[in-house]
């Protein structure tokens, strides 16, 4: 097979989530042990960190790969879902998988993968396991796809333990409590490897509490060292004054990733750093460093991501209660004429709760993204209906996008959202084809 005949059998022939949902999860490890097996284990031959949570797991990822990018390490990421190109989800030092490797890679498999039907996400985590273990990277970064538990990727045994945060997400595989949530997900809490936690509710931290004393790891919540002191927000940079509350001092840092959001993921990776540098050496200013090019070490898109000013024009992914949430509460920080929002999600997500919050001021522009798990969008815009949420239907996100675009004026803002498959969808050359410019993020801030 040459790579599209790759790529094609991946997506079609194996149990894929986005296309299917609950379908294609697999709720135990055994596949994904039979492939490392296969494979020689390559996951005790790389030095991992594991990184669970319903929001912010994917910044706090790229975030950390940065950092060690810049302090010179050979690093590993692997994230998902991707949002243009498959080999996003696998990279080392920024750069994606090669395709010869991914050819290579799934060829080698053939015989195993037709003996025990793994998923798509059991398969292609094992392949990023084997790249960083040929490769010899020095750590690799590693995001759960679901849940924690029974993730594909707890088969490794990490330097450190990390959970963003627990919300309402996949209940129905990972239960219909924060309580039964953050059980899943304490899951990648191992024997005596300390944890770190981001957000955390009393309830969620009794969890967090009891797992890490069965396994008798330390356990480090990031609120108890940092704490954020102020911000300033503009469409390039956030600017975040942290207090280190062990010894004190403030710090300041600014990040690329200018999501308001942002803030509590930069404290759980500032805490988190803290326990690796008992491993590795990482350069304060490095780490400064790192955070402030985030986007161009890691090539992280759709988080609060300015395509465009003048309409101010917006791509994030947020695609659940948590998500949406922290995204209204940036559009409050922000002065705009009239806010237009391209909108869809998937049928699986908790629809309802997401629409009740939305603002009811907004212009929508109702879509869908072509997978088989997207609500349709005309279904989308009735069930918005009932919470005063008005517009327009549109079968594809490109066209939802040009008619938003077309109705706003400059000193209106255009956002993008609902679903991580929404986002993959646009077409940022609608841009130039409308406005007949580049896309230009503005540098005028707002201090807060």
């Amino acid at each position: 097979m040459n790579y599209e005949e790759t790529i094609h059998f991946l997506y079609h022939k194996l149990p894929l989530y986005s296309q299917i949902g609950a379908k294609a999860y697999k709720a135990d490890l055994t596949n994904t042990l039979k492939l490392c097996d296969f494979l020689g284990n390559p996951q005790q031959k790389i030095k991992t960190v594991h990184i669970a949570g319903t929001n912010g797991k994917g910044s706090t990822s790229h975030i950390l790969a940065a950092i060690f990018q810049q302090n010179n390490y050979k690093t590993g990421l692997y994230t998902s879902p991707h949002l243009k190109d498959f080999r996003e989800r696998i990279k080392i030092n920024g750069a994606m998988i090669t395709e010869e490797f991914v050819i290579d890679f799934v060829q080698r498999i053939q015989e195993i993968s037709e003996t025990i039907q793994p998923s798509f996400f059991e398969l292609t985590f094992a392949m990023s396991l084997d790249y960083f273990a040929q490769e010899e990277v020095e750590v690799a970064i590693i995001e759960t796809g679901l849940g924690g538990r029974l993730d594909s990727t707890n088969v490794v045994t990490p330097l450190l333990s990390v959970i963003t945060n627990i919300g309402w997400d996949h209940m129905d595989i990972l239960g219909d409590t924060l309580e039964k949530i953050a059980w899943e997900k304490a899951g990648i809490i191992k024997e005596n490897i300390p944890v770190v936690i981001g957000e955390y509710t009393e309830e969620t931290k009794a969890v967090f509490v009891d797992k890490a004393a069965q396994t008798h790891s330390k356990i480090f919540f990031a609120n108890e060292n940092y704490l954020i002191n102020s911000f300033e927000y503009s469409n390039k940079n956030l600017t975040v004054e942290i207090i280190n509350q062990q010894n004190k001092e403030t710090q300041s840092y600014s990040l690329d990733l200018n999501g308001l959001y942002q803030q509590k993921n930069i404290l759980t990776v500032l805490a988190a750093v803290d326990q690796l540098k008992k491993y590795f050496s990482l350069n304060e200013e490095k780490i400064k460093q790192a955070l402030s090019n985030v986007k161009t070490l890691t090539a992280l898109h759709g988080r609060w991501e300015v395509i465009h000013k003048d309409p101010l024009v917006v791509l994030d992914v947020a695609h659940n209660i948590g998500g949406i949430s922290e995204l209204i509460q940036q559009i409050q920080q922000i002065s705009f004429k009239k806010l237009h929002i391209v909108f869809g999600m998937v049928k699986d997500k908790d629809i309802q709760k997401v629409l009740q919050i939305l603002p009811t001021g907004a212009t929508y522009y109702f879509t869908k993204a072509q997978i088989p798990r997207a609500l349709p969008e005309t279904e989308l815009q009735d069930q918005a209906g009932i919470y005063n949420l008005y517009g327009h239907s549109y079968p594809f996100v490109n066209d939802a996008l040009r008619a938003a675009l077309g109705n706003s004026c400059k000193e209106d803002l255009v956002i993008v959202c609902g679903s991580v498959f929404v986002v993959a969808e646009v077409d940022e050359s609608i841009i130039s084809e409308i406005f007949n410019v580049e896309k230009i993020p503005s540098d005028d801030s707002q201090e807060n």
